[in-house]
């Protein structure tokens, strides 16, 4: 029998994760240039408090120090994870974010009832609804870039929300574990979501590699799947973190059955409909257990949460809203809502009517 010697504290071996994404501005060059190097970020003195919460320089800076509690980055140290240097400005970085958030939230409702009823009845006017768009007129070039964006997402799907079971208690946390556990694939690996997702961008043509398109997501993109590792990372946001899932499964089943039309309409392949239509069951059913029992459960242990809750709530819907407003004026001006278009896809002829030209 042979033995293996663990490595000795500060030898770890390097993360085989994804490709480590170049910086667009002083904050995220500094976390860039210190990943790569093993040494203190450096960046000026003030220069946090001087940065646009919801621009690309400080967004991009977050993401890279919050993957690297995911799949970390090739040739990165995994010992990076917890660098007290780095953890300084990811501090720094959450107060500046969470400060625009509460500003921009200051009127948002504070009851869980407040947060969540506008959310249970569907709109009359669907107009300015993202996935309504993308099922009545999308074009596939517009679906690919969809699934491109939602990649750095879904290819960590539930990760983040994860993070809170420990968190919980009784009701909360058994309801907790039996969303997670469908999510994850109900004890099958290729029934895993973030898998399922993998074969949706196989059909679109997009590679599914595991932060592939992350030199290509905006600022709008980054910040939605930033604020849930911000509040998955921190035990004082776990009633925050509960009000995000909640107001993911709530909104999911009808917003997926309008995309599952959408990826049949345009011929985007058997996988790509097929994640969707997926999700119209599934979250159907996580919505009444997430509300009756996550939620319910954990204010009926922690009543003085509720607050936290609503805010997680109204927090989604305000990323979520201005993701949805970047994606669309970039498509009604014809132009690509990534920071970089993508390769124009070689497509069946039967495919060409809803591909961009």
């Amino acid at each position: 029998m042979t033995l293996t010697t663990p490595p000795s504290p500060g030898t770890t071996a390097p993360a085989a994760g994804p490709r480590l994404a170049e910086g667009r501005g002083p904050l995220s060059e500094a976390v860039a240039e210190a990943l790569r190097s093993g040494g203190p970020p450096a960046y000026a003195t003030g220069s946090v408090l001087k940065a646009d919460p919801w621009g690309e320089d400080l967004q991009l800076a977050l993401y890279l120090l919050y993957e690297l509690h995911y799949r970390g980055f090739d040739g990165v140290d995994d010992e990076r994870e917890w660098d007290p240097d780095l953890l300084r400005l990811r501090g720094a970085l959450e107060t500046r974010f969470l400060h625009a958030l509460r500003t921009e939230l200051s009127d948002a409702p504070r009851t869980v009832e407040e947060a969540f009823a506008p959310l249970l009845v569907e709109p009359v006017d669907l107009s300015g609804s993202l996935s309504h768009h993308l099922e009545r007129e999308g074009e596939l070039w517009q679906l690919r870039e969809y699934a491109a964006l939602r990649s750095l997402y879904h290819r960590k799907e539930a990760d983040p929300h994860a993070w809170v079971i420990p968190r919980l208690t009784g009701r909360a946390k058994a309801a907790m574990v039996a969303i997670e556990y469908d999510e994850f694939g109900a004890g099958r690996a290729d029934r895993i979501h973030a898998e399922l997702f993998a074969a949706l961008m196989t059909d679109l043509g997009l590679d599914p590699a595991y932060g592939h398109y992350l030199d290509r997501a905006p600022a709008p993109l980054l910040a939605t799947v930033n604020l849930m590792s911000l509040l998955g990372l921190h035990r004082a946001s776990r009633g925050a973190l509960i009000g995000h899932f909640a107001c993911v499964e709530v909104t999911s089943s009808p917003g997926s059955r309008r995309l599952a039309k959408a990826m049949r309409r345009c011929g985007a392949g058997p996988a790509a409909e097929h994640f969707y239509a997926e999700h119209v069951e599934a979250d159907a059913v996580h919505e009444q257990v997430v509300r009756h029992e996550v939620v319910a459960g954990l204010l009926a242990d922690e009543p003085g949460l509720e607050a936290d809750v609503a805010f997680g709530c109204a927090a989604t819907v305000l990323l979520e809203d201005r993701l949805a407003t970047h994606i669309r004026e970039a498509w009604d001006q014809g132009r690509s809502a990534l920071r970089s278009p993508l390769p124009v896809r070689a497509v069946p002829a039967a495919e060409h009517r809803g591909r961009r030209t």
